[in-house]
């Protein structure tokens, strides 16, 4: 996972709710797409660590070596100081970043549409 520039911020923002229901209409479905994309975001993440610590593992560790590695440590401390997942994911919905979808409101959508199809079909007969 790349560090994008526009990285979010790493303190605590006061946010309007009213930005978080715009795309969906329903905060709590927001907050469902965000937990959802966090999710994400941090199995990418730590898919991304262990990979790039892997390369600096051997088949045998002893003491000395635990604590002279250096650049795994440097590595570490990079994941740590980067944002929380639930930050980033934030600012990829404000930043309008995100794609979602809800498979049951298409659902109510297409029946909606054919019950009208269906009535304009009857008042033509």
């Amino acid at each position: 996972m790349e560090t994008k520039k526009n990285r979010p911020i790493n303190t605590t923002i006061t946010r309007d709710t009213a930005q978080f229901s715009k795309g969906t209409d329903n905060i709590y479905e927001t907050v469902a797409v965000l937990s959802k994309r966090s999710n994400q975001i941090a199995s990418d993440m730590k898919r991304e660590l262990h990979k790039k610590i892997e390369e600096f593992s051997s088949g045998v560790d002893t003491m000395d070596e635990i604590y002279e590695n250096r650049e795994q440590i440097e590595v570490v401390r990079h994941y740590e100081q980067l944002p929380k997942p639930t930050l980033m994911a934030t600012q990829e919905y404000l930043n309008d970043e995100l794609y979602y979808r809800n498979p049951a409101k298409e659902d109510q959508n297409m029946q909606r549409l054919e019950a009208m199809e269906n009535e304009v079909m009857k008042n033509e007969e």
